[in-house]
C-alpha cells in the first residue's frame, strides 16, 4: 500500500475516533452532569489510551501518537470532571 495512502487513512481514522469525544466533553462541561459517566470505564479507557500512545511512540507512528495524545487529553478531562464533580456533591 502506498505510504501516503496509509498515513492518510491513519489520520482520517484518528480524526474520527478522537473527535467523537468532543461532544461528550462539551456536554459535560456545560451541564456538569456526570451521572451517566462510568468511572471504571473511563479509568480503564485512559489506561488503554496511554498504552496505545506508548505503542505509537515505540513504532514511530505519527497518526497513532497524535490521536492518542488528543484522545487521552479529552478522556482525562471527562474523568477529571467525574472525580471533581462527584467529590463536590458529597
Amino acid at each position: 500500500m502506498n505510504f501516503a495512502l496509509t498515513d492518510s487513512l491513519g489520520y482520517l481514522a484518528a480524526l474520527c475516533t478522537t473527535s467523537a469525544f468532543v461532544p461528550q466533553v462539551l456536554h459535560t462541561l456545560k451541564t456538569r452532569d456526570v451521572s451517566g459517566i462510568s468511572f471504571g470505564m473511563y479509568s480503564i479507557f485512559c489506561a488503554g489510551i496511554t498504552l496505545w500512545l506508548a505503542y505509537g511512540l515505540l513504532i514511530g507512528a505519527t497518526p497513532v501518537i497524535i490521536a492518542n495524545i488528543v484522545t487521552l487529553a479529552l478522556a482525562s478531562c471527562i474523568l477529571g470532571m467525574k472525580i471533581v464533580i462527584e467529590r463536590r456533591r458529597r
